[in-house]
């Protein structure tokens, strides 16, 4: 009986998690036509080409820089603007809860258009406000930067969410405790805040870590993985030998390498969770 209750999940992990996964590993090994057939086995012959190749290891650097720095700033922002909003002044703790969280409402795509325009270096607002002719998408020395900064603006708003909701579940009674022993604001904060809110802390720097490496829209609409490779990331590379040159061998064995660095970043993590995370 309890087989047959679990049987609708297990069909559905099993169809779209469970198969497609294996039969990306049985693929990354073997060379296919352009509607993805088999053709015939290469054995690491998909690695051996990618690791050969000369700009791998710059999309991986790319890949290195881009997911830490877009957890990191998210993260930050996301936490300072949850301590504000948790504040509850009246007139504007509603007012803020809104304006914090609205980029969670715009996808991606439509977002890095908006942003498109506002990078453009001739009739951008951006080159307008700060009295400058940077072209943030097209010098490869603030395309980077820009593509960071505008998936910082798109993932800091769901961190916000997470992040308030773990400070209004802190118990007002500790709160108040403290404050009649004398705590100040710094020691209120590092003794009982930062405590009580670090699950979902982990939470936050586990999702903003695997959503980092996993960004795709905004390169795809910005830059394209340019100007040259600057802003070419791992799973924009496996869109490209995918999608346009048709290689869905060398982009399964790709996504593996990224499962693999994925992977590697979640173990570390997990592995320092005893240490920083309090459960009340």
């Amino acid at each position: 009986m309890p087989l047959l209750f679990i049987a609708p999940s297990m069909v559905f992990f099993i169809s779209f998690s469970y198969f497609p996964f294996v039969r990306t590993i049985v693929t990354s090994f073997t060379m296919t036509d352009a509607a993805g057939n088999f053709k015939r086995w290469m054995g690491l012959g998909n690695y051996r080409y990618i690791f050969s190749r000369h700009d791998f290891m710059d999309i991986i650097w790319n890949t290195l820089k881009f997911a830490p720095a877009v957890a990191i700033s998210s993260l930050t922002i996301g936490f300072v603007l949850a301590l504000f909003a948790n504040e509850r002044v009246k007139g504007f703790s509603r007012l803020n809860e809104t304006l914090f969280s609205m980029p969670l409402a715009i996808a991606s795509a439509s977002a890095a258009l908006v942003w498109g325009i506002i990078l453009q270096p001739q009739i951008g607002a951006l080159n307008y406000i700060l009295g400058t002719n940077i072209g943030w998408l097209q010098n490869p020395d603030w395309a980077f930067f820009s593509v960071t900064m505008v998936t910082v603006w798109l993932q800091m708003a769901v961190n916000f969410i997470f992040l308030l909701t773990g400070l209004r579940a802190i118990p007002q009674e500790l709160i108040e405790s403290a404050k009649i022993d004398g705590a100040a604001g710094l020691q209120k904060f590092v003794k009982i805040t930062l405590p009580m809110v670090s699950p979902t802390l982990f939470f936050v720097v586990f999702f903003n870590a695997m959503a980092s490496f996993q960004a795709f829209g905004q390169i795809r609409m910005l830059t394209q993985g340019g100007p040259g490779i600057a802003t070419r990331v791992l799973v924009y590379d496996i869109y490209l030998e995918a999608f346009m040159n048709y290689r869905f061998g060398t982009a399964c064995a790709q996504s593996l390498i990224l499962f693999a660095i994925m992977l590697a970043f979640t173990l570390i993590q997990f592995r320092f969770e005893n240490r920083g995370v309090h459960y009340a």
